[in-house]
């Protein structure tokens, strides 16, 4: 099953960085704090291998992906 969307929550993030290292292209920290930031909530079906390693990876538990139910169609 395909993810909708991904969360990080804030609030968590223990500024570990290894969301940033495995899915540059969807996560990124802020300059300020190095709080994670999530750059697109629905990163291309290509990346979704590294973005579920990023979720499986974070240290803090942080990511969350959230699933789309069969036959929904998200932003249509």
């Amino acid at each position: 099953m395909a993810f909708a969307r991904v969360h990080l929550d804030e609030s968590k993030c223990v500024t570990s960085g290894q969301c940033v290292l495995t899915a540059p292209e969807v996560f990124d920290q802020r300059e300020k704090d190095g709080v994670g930031i999530v750059l697109t909530d629905s990163p291309a079906p290509e990346l979704l291998g590294r973005v579920q390693e990023a979720a499986a990876g974070c240290p803090a538990a942080a990511i969350r992906l959230l699933h789309q139910p069969a036959g929904r169609v998200v932003g249509g």
